[in-house]
């Protein structure tokens, strides 16, 4: 009788393990979910990548976002793009989920695209054939192209600064006349707009740069209120800039 008791035993075991295996087989892969981009937005697509720095992200993405609260504009659809859908941690250490793979997605048309500053862009980010090429496809069909601290590297390595001028951090604007010689560097500006080029200080001072954006599309009291919303104070003539249209 215990002989065949511990066979039940055993039998009931492999069973319960049996349905245990299969019912993790059966789990259903993750699905990625694309955010959902409204028509009749412009569509900002964010450049992230391994040590994107919070505040040059965070800041424009704000200002844009909050477009989607006002009334009467054609507002933002905000998303991230990376060469991956595995999070992206950012200098600081925040996790981020990109919502499209350049590499892979077949993407949106993308209107404005913004490069905030990332860890490696002075060196081993620049020889990023594939993120570099990306941009440039971009360029050829996007209303804005953007830059905030050093994302203007990343700009000018792909060649798009060549006939405009620009400027990036403060304290990196003699490399960046050494990297590129060539270029009309501005210094001692907040940001410079030339053409459809934007090219942010970064910092905090992307807020700016992101805020005079919404001001050149939407109108000084839209940009105001927008700021406000962020208790910002906003007056573009107090910001040190360069703008050549």
């Amino acid at each position: 009788m215990v002989k065949i008791f511990g066979i039940l035993i055993s039998a009931l075991v492999l069973l319960s393990c049996n349905r245990a295996s299969t019912s993790k087989t059966q789990q259903p892969e993750p699905v990625h979910l694309r955010p959902k981009l409204k028509p009749d937005r412009y569509n900002v697509a964010f450049l992230i990548m391994e040590g994107t720095y919070n505040t040059e992200f965070t800041a424009p993405y704000d200002i844009f976002q909050h477009t989607q609260y006002r009334k009467g504009i054609r507002a933002m659809n905000t998303f991230t793009v990376a060469n991956t859908l595995e999070p992206v941690t950012t200098f600081e250490g925040l996790r981020i989920l990109p919502d499209m793979d350049y590499t892979k997605d077949s993407l949106p048309k993308i209107d404005i695209l913004v490069i905030p500053s990332a860890e490696h862009h002075l060196n081993t980010d620049l020889k990023d054939t594939a993120m570099l090429n990306f941009v440039k496809r971009i360029d050829r069909n996007a209303l804005f192209m953007t830059s905030h601290c050093d994302g203007a590297f990343v700009l000018a390595k792909a060649g798009l600064l060549d006939h405009v001028s620009s400027t990036t951090f403060p304290s990196d604007i003699d490399q960046y006349r050494e990297m590129f010689p060539n270029l009309q560097v501005k210094d001692e500006v907040l940001f410079v707009h030339d053409g459809k080029y934007i090219t942010s200080a970064g910092g905090a001072k992307s807020f700016e740069a992101a805020l005079y954006l919404c001001e050149l599309l939407y109108g000084k009291e839209i940009a105001k209120s927008i700021a406000k919303g962020l208790v910002i104070d906003w007056d573009l003539e107090e910001v040190p800039r360069f703008i050549r249209q």
